[in-house]
């Protein structure tokens, strides 16, 4: 009977592999496992999933002068992490090892791929917060005109963190920010989480602070896996202040920045925004302060118009006044005269009446005109009644009298 080996037939396979398929390929597969050894190879799987079953498996491996390419390259370009669980395009050519058996060496990734892969997680969260209503909360919150008191989540040995407070607190307008510091891990599977937890501290300081912000500075753009997260994303879009970020990256937002209701590059990015907002309200003052002077220098000037105007006019008024005045006293004074004339002679005519009256009425005229008087013991007698023989009248005439006695009464 014949026979072989296993090691002779796991070669025979091997070759047999290698005239079979000795080409690379193209595959799309999600990382599973991935490890590196100490000689810095990189081991892993690939799997593909239906409806999160897993349908197929398969060992994979970048050895290591490959890896120290490949990996910057797809971090850099993605922003993400070269960890499990990422979705990749992967160039692969495949190996059948007598001892280790079938795997597929990695050869190239295509970056692109898993990009869209992100951005479509990343969409997906952006259409679930949107479904639950609270996508554009935070977008939708004022930020005070004079955003001083500023909460800012941060690491503390950051050198993005003391670039942030050294350009707000050394701006060229000497504006006052009053920030504090919560600290935070902004790097790595425990960033959400620590997050979330600073947020939880300010929440219950809220009244204290106008803004928070959210600073990374520096560090590799495959830790931005992190801020794509929904639990930070959902938790920060109903945060009842503004969040300013400021991750340290240009080339993509992720889904924390497109919540937030600033995002800015870096975190100097963020302190000239914060200053700015000072500058736009200082510069709003100024404008204020320029139109009262505006207002105030017009007000004085027509103030003064006016007053030159009265200046000028006023001899002419009051001469005009006085001499309206002076024609007013002097008809006054004619109407005085006429009223007093006309007054003087109807008493006048009035007096001439009554001395006529008088003159008429006197008994010397009365007696001028043939008339007498009588008189009894002093007294003009009216009548003869009560006279008797024997009494004594006098008659007083015009020129004269004389005296007769009664010879008979009544």
């Amino acid at each position: 009977m014949e026979f072989i080996t296993l090691s002779q037939l796991n070669i025979l396979i091997s070759q047999e592999i290698k005239r079979a398929f000795p080409d690379t390929y193209w595959i799309m597969a999600e990382t599973s496992d991935v490890r590196l050894n100490r000689t810095g190879h990189c081991y892993l799987e690939l799997i593909e999933k239906s409806r999160d079953l897993i349908i197929a498996k398969v060992s994979a491996h970048v050895w290591h002068s490959t890896f120290q390419l490949l990996k910057p390259y797809f971090e850099e370009a993605t922003g993400q992490t070269f960890v499990s669980g990422i979705k990749v395009l992967v160039c692969v050519s495949i190996d059948f090892h007598p001892l280790y058996g079938y795997s597929l060496n990695i050869l190239d990734i295509d970056p692109t791929y898993t990009i869209g892969d992100i951005k479509q997680h990343r969409q997906q969260i952006l259409d679930l917060l949107d479904k639950e209503g609270v996508l554009n909360l935070n977008r939708e919150l004022e930020l005070p005109p004079v955003p001083q008191r500023i909460a800012i989540i941060s690491s503390s040995t950051a050198a993005g963190y003391e670039d942030f407070l050294n350009h707000l607190q050394t701006n060229k307008h000497h504006f006052v920010f009053y920030p504090v510091l919560y600290p935070a891990v902004m790097q790595g599977t425990q960033t959400t989480g620590s997050i979330i937890a600073a947020l939880n501290k300010i929440y219950e300081n809220q009244d204290s602070f106008d803004a928070v912000v959210i600073i990374r500075g520096g560090g590799a753009s495959s830790d931005l896996a992190s801020f794509d997260s929904y639990e930070l994303a959902v938790n920060c879009a109903q945060f009842p202040l503004p969040i300013i970020t400021g991750i340290g990256h240009e080339r993509d937002d992720t889904v924390l920045d497109l919540i937030a209701n600033h995002r800015a590059k870096t975190p100097t990015a963020v302190a000239d925004y914060l200053i700015s907002k000072s500058e736009e309200f200082f510069s709003s003052l100024q404008d204020i302060q320029s139109d009262i002077w505006e207002f105030t220098r017009q007000l004085l000037t027509d103030i003064q118009e006016n007053l030159d105007r009265i200046s000028y006019y006023l001899p002419m008024a009051v001469r005009s006044v006085v001499e309206k005045q002076e024609i007013s006293l002097l008809r006054m004074k004619e109407n005085i005269q006429r009223t007093v004339d006309r007054y003087i002679h109807d008493r006048e005519k009035e007096l001439q009446t009554k001395e006529n009256f008088l003159k008429l009425s006197s008994p010397e005229y009365i007696l001028s005109k043939g008339y007498s008087i009588t008189l009894k013991n002093g007294k003009a007698l009216k009548t003869s009644d009560g006279l008797k023989a024997g009494d004594v009248v006098e008659t007083v005439l015009s020129k004269g009298k004389f005296e007769s006695i009664v010879s008979s009464g009544n």
